[in-house]
């Protein structure tokens, strides 16, 4: 468990609730051992829809990271706006899309940008669109490594890849493999895991490549996976939350050598009952997706949470225990970060103990 004094602030009582604060001195220390594990910056080919915001996609630019995953149109145009050299759209393209894409491309023309496909008349309609604006677009193959959520299942890869490769206006260079559902909390088994499921890609390149069809672009893994895919040297490795973590990751991959770079500021509103309280975080401050608790509150070990409404979230002691008084300022770390700073306009900032601006999240809109 984390010190509460790491992220306890001087000024807290200045600041409304509940807030969202950044650590960009934390953030910061975990970029670089994520550059450590991945061997170098150039390797790294992170995901911003964790954070969403033009400062941090600066912090990594300034480490040497230049390459950059992104879900929406917003991210897309937010992160090139930054001047990234490379920008995926990792997001299967369909209907007023495709056009909005395109608009990006020819809006960029100083980053490269490309785009992601697992079915032929998406391909289709985008290679008619290419054609019509007289544009030529990179994309990568979206693979589908066993989470069954987008992606051509491996035994299929090599024959959809070679029909797609006859398409004039869009260019096949990789493949894009994350495997979200490899979250075994044993990382020996979960490399094992990612090994048997890379192997069956590696067949299917070494397939096309016999067969005249290159994929010289491999963008493989998440968070989870980072560690077991930065064994391979040939592969762009695409982690997200390990640049802020969580209380999620934290407990799920205790061998990852990453700390919180966030936590949400809360304050006690009310002793409704006999040994509870109630903070002013309900889930339209924090993600609610993660089954369970959906943070971990900082310097109280013996308060357990109740249950959880849109502004209310109410924690019971134990007994023999004090709760904590009315007005008290008290952290959360979240359970998971990417979807909890959607939530937030902007984010507060903090350094040496104190708030010193605030960052708004630029990409919080889909378009």
């Amino acid at each position: 468990m984390w010190d509460e004094s790491a992220y306890r602030l001087a000024d807290e009582r200045e600041l409304t609730s509940p807030s969202l604060i950044y650590y960009p001195d934390v953030i910061r220390r975990n970029t670089e051992r994520a550059i450590e594990l991945a061997g170098g910056a150039a390797r790294l080919w992170p995901h911003v829809k964790s954070h969403k915001l033009t400062e941090l996609i600066a912090m990594q630019r300034a480490l040497g990271i230049d390459r950059f995953k992104c879900a929406t149109l917003a991210e897309l145009r937010m992160t090139a706006g930054c001047g990234a050299a490379h920008v995926l759209l990792a997001y299967p393209l369909v209907g007023p899309n495709i056009g909005l894409f395109l608009d990006a491309v020819s809006a960029y023309p100083d980053t490269h940008m490309y785009a992601l496909a697992d079915s032929l008349p998406a391909l289709r309609a985008l290679d008619a669109a290419c054609a019509a604006r007289g544009l030529r677009v990179d994309w990568l193959c979206d693979v589908n490594m066993g989470m069954d959520r987008t992606g051509v299942p491996t035994g299929e890869l090599a024959a959809f890849c070679r029909e797609a490769a006859r398409l004039e206006h869009v260019k096949l260079v990789g493949l894009h493999c994350y495997d979200g559902h490899n979250h075994q909390h044993d990382a020996g088994e979960r490399a094992r895991a990612v090994d048997g499921q890379m192997a069956a890609v590696e067949r299917a390149r070494a397939e096309l490549s016999a067969q005249g069809v290159d994929t010289p672009v491999v963008i493989a893994g998440g968070s989870p996976s980072f560690a077991c895919h930065a064994r391979r040297e040939d592969v762009f490795l695409s982690p997200g939350t390990v640049f802020l973590w969580d209380w999620g990751y934290a407990s799920a991959y205790p061998e990852l050598p990453f700390e919180p770079g966030a936590a949400l500021l809360t304050r006690v509103v009310s002793h409704p009952a006999a040994d509870t309280f109630t903070l002013d975080l309900g889930y339209k401050a924090i993600a609610s997706d993660s089954a369970g608790e959906r943070g971990v509150l900082l310097g109280c070990p013996h308060a357990h949470p109740l249950f959880q409404s849109e502004e209310h979230w109410t924690w019971r002691m134990e007994p023999g225990h004090e709760r904590p008084e009315i007005g008290r300022e008290l952290y959360v770390i979240p359970t998971h970060i990417c979807p909890t700073t959607a939530l937030h306009s902007a984010v507060r900032v903090a350094r040496e103990g104190r708030t010193v601006g605030a960052w708004r999240v630029a990409a919080r809109d889909r378009a």
